[in-house]
């Protein structure tokens, strides 16, 4: 072979080799490129961010703020936003027990560890899903509320439309990326600030470093931004390799408070510097004096919420999250299908309806009773009532009554005249009767068969004759005919006083209606009393004056004394008990309640902030009441305005209580001072 054709083979050769040393370098660098472009978050979505002014939702910044984007573990805000409306409605307490199903159990992390059929409380399972971002715990929350994933996926969408989120349909309870799962930046910071508004007392879980969730101790996945920016306390980060590096925060100057939301950033650092810088802005141009709007808080939705009614986006069929078959209904109801009710028909008032039933059941009784026993008032009155000429013989038992009441022994004769019995009572007919029929030289004879020994009847008829003279007698009387035309005298309307009475001293009236025939003790077997001398019986003592006002028969007579009987028997009447009056119940003390009192050490207190209504002021308090309950709970909450803010304040504390108060609040980057001293 020539020298010259040896050259050119040579160099040939280099040439070739040179060439696929190029190739394969160009290979190399594009395994490399592609290698960081499909692996780099800063490709995973736009970027995407909005400032909002809390207090009144007024927006300040935004960016792509209405793109529909991944939301990663943002979405556990809906899921707890849930959670909470079911505690409130009395559905869940922090303490139910949550069986973990095996769908929430198999959630890639980040996880809290749980295992399928494990038990554990549902507070846990909130600590771990808003602090952690478990995707288990957020999981077994959702399988708990509505039986599985899809259908509580369902329910965070419903949720969602009733917030005002109307760019956003939800897949699962945790975040992960799944086709249809989308949201905005928006959304997110108006589900932010609902939860801010709606759920103050369990929107401090956001800001916790740490927390117990049962089977561990978990720290908050925002802790770097919650530490290195003034007045942040929440709320929730979130990252998929599809969605970045994404953050919802909220942060409190002052009386401002700035909510907003980043989405699509390329690292935690990038992420937490963008946010930093959004808050500067939004606190920029906040306002520092402006009427606070909370949002609307929509009524809760029912566990078993309807799926008819649902947005178009979750009625794909298959689709996870989705429903098998949508129900329309069209159509409304014109009017109601009950019956109309019948026709109105005048009421019979309740006066006449009663005085109908009382005279019916008046004519019922009358017609169906029996003939009243003999020897009774009833049987006196139907006896009078029937034959007007049998009155006579049956007027002398009424005093039976007075007889009852009379205790042992008593002295009529003697004393004075009583006092005229009341007019319209039966003891005043009596008397009036017996006047009538009954002179004053006249004697009554039996004209009736003696009483059977121990019975009313016979006690009356002792009382008579000691009362009587017993040689007087009105036999005649009985049988005059002109008695049989007297009828009883009308009722006097006044009563004249008896011109020969001597005044009776006051005293006090004992009732004696309550006595009756069956409370009489007597013994049939003792003989037929005598009659008693009440001239000469001893006075009624003085110990018992309130049994001197008894009502007798004919008592507008003077009784004459007579002759004095060998013995007196003892007395059969009924004895009453002397009257005790009940003693007046003392007024009950009237309850009076105080406030804490400022003394004894206890005159210093904190200052937690100035703030633009009265409204946030007192929120405020109640937030850091919650927060600080180990050191304010013996402290007196109080709002106070001055050159128009609300001052919101903890009195009634002790030195040390304040400053280990304020000690801890300030570590929480609440402001926070001292006061009193």
């Amino acid at each position: 072979m020539a020298p010259g054709n040896s050259g050119r083979t040579g160099k040939g050769i280099g040439d070739v080799a040179s060439l696929v040393g190029r190739i394969l370098r160009a290979v190399f660098i594009y395994l490399v490129v592609g290698t960081v472009l499909l692996t780099s978050p800063l490709q995973a979505a736009p970027f995407a961010a909005i400032v909002m002014d809390a207090r009144t939702g007024e927006i300040l910044y935004e960016k792509n703020a209405r793109t529909r984007l991944h939301p990663a573990s943002l979405t556990k805000m809906m899921t707890l936003y849930i959670a909470f409306q079911e505690i409130e409605a009395g559905r869940l307490s922090p303490d139910t027990r949550v069986t973990v199903s095996k769908y929430a159990a198999a959630q890639p992390p980040s996880r809290l560890g749980l295992k399928p059929g494990q038990k554990i409380a549902l507070r846990y399972l909130i600590r771990a899903a808003a602090v952690k971002s478990a995707n288990d715990a957020a999981a077994a929350i959702g399988d708990h509320i509505s039986g599985d994933a899809a259908t509580f996926a369902k329910r965070m969408t419903k949720t969602a439309r009733s917030l005002g989120m109307h760019d956003t349909t939800f897949r699962n309870a945790h975040g992960l990326t799944a086709d249809g799962h989308l949201s905005t930046a928006y959304d997110m910071n108006i589900l932010g600030r609902h939860l801010f508004y709606d759920f103050p007392q369990y929107y401090n879980i956001f800001s916790r470093r740490t927390a117990d969730a049962g089977i561990a101790e978990v720290r908050n996945t925002n802790s770097r931004f919650l530490d290195g920016y003034e007045g942040a306390d929440g709320i929730k980060t979130g990252y998929t390799s599809a969605a970045g590096f994404n953050l919802t925060a909220s942060a409190l100057r002052g009386n401002k408070r700035i909510i907003a939301t980043v989405f699509g950033s390329t690292s935690t650092a990038a992420r937490n510097a963008k946010m930093a810088e959004l808050m500067d802005i939004g606190f920029g141009a906040a306002k520092n004096r402006v009427k606070e709007q909370p949002p609307e808080t929509p009524a809760p939705l029912p566990s078993d919420a309807l799926i008819a009614s649902a947005e178009p986006e979750i009625d794909e069929i298959d689709a996870e999250g989705g429903a098998g078959k949508t129900v329309r209904v069209s159509g409304g109801v014109s009017s109601s299908p009950r019956p109309k009710s019948r026709p109105g028909v005048p009421a019979v008032p309740d006066e006449v309806a009663l005085a109908m039933a009382a005279s019916i059941d008046g004519a019922l009784a009358e017609a169906t009773a029996e003939p009243a026993p003999p020897g009774t008032l009833d049987f006196q009155a139907e006896t009078m009532a029937a034959a007007p000429e049998t009155a006579l013989a049956a007027a002398e038992p009424a005093a039976e009554p007075a007889v009852e009441a009379l205790p042992a022994p008593v002295e009529l004769a003697a004393a004075a005249p009583q006092p005229a019995p009341e007019p319209g009572t039966l003891d005043a007919q009596a008397a009036t009767l017996a006047d009538s029929i009954v002179p004053a030289d006249t004697t009554l004879a039996a004209a009736e068969p003696a009483p059977a020994p121990g019975t009313l009847d016979a006690q009356a008829a002792a009382l008579a004759e000691a009362v009587l003279p017993a040689e007087t007698e009105l036999a005649a009387a009985v049988a005059d005919p002109a008695l049989a035309e007297l009828k009883p005298q009308a009722r006097p309307e006044t009563l004249a006083p008896v011109a020969d009475a001597s005044p009776v001293p006051e005293e006090v009236p004992v009732e004696l209606a309550a006595a009756t025939p069956e409370e009489v003790v007597t013994d049939p077997g003792l003989p037929e009393p005598a009659p008693i001398d009440l001239a000469l019986a001893e006075p009624l003592p003085e110990a018992l004056p309130e049994i001197t006002a008894v009502e007798t028969v004919a008592a507008a007579a003077t009784m004459a004394p007579v002759e004095p009987a060998a013995t007196a028997p003892a007395r059969q009447a009924p004895i009453f008990d002397t009257v005790e009056v009940a003693e007046t119940p003392a007024a009950a003390q009237e309850e009076v309640v105080v406030v804490m009192s400022t003394s004894g050490g206890r005159h210093f207190g904190v200052n937690v902030g100035e703030y633009p209504s009265r409204y946030e002021a007192e929120r405020a308090l109640l937030k850091t009441a919650l927060a600080e309950s180990a050191t304010l709970n013996e402290g007196l909450r109080k709002t106070s305005q001055a050159d128009g803010a609300w001052r919101a304040s903890f009195m009634g504390l002790t030195e040390e209580q304040a400053e280990l108060a304020c000690r801890r609040l300030r570590a929480r980057a609440v402001p926070c001072e001292t006061v009193g001293g």
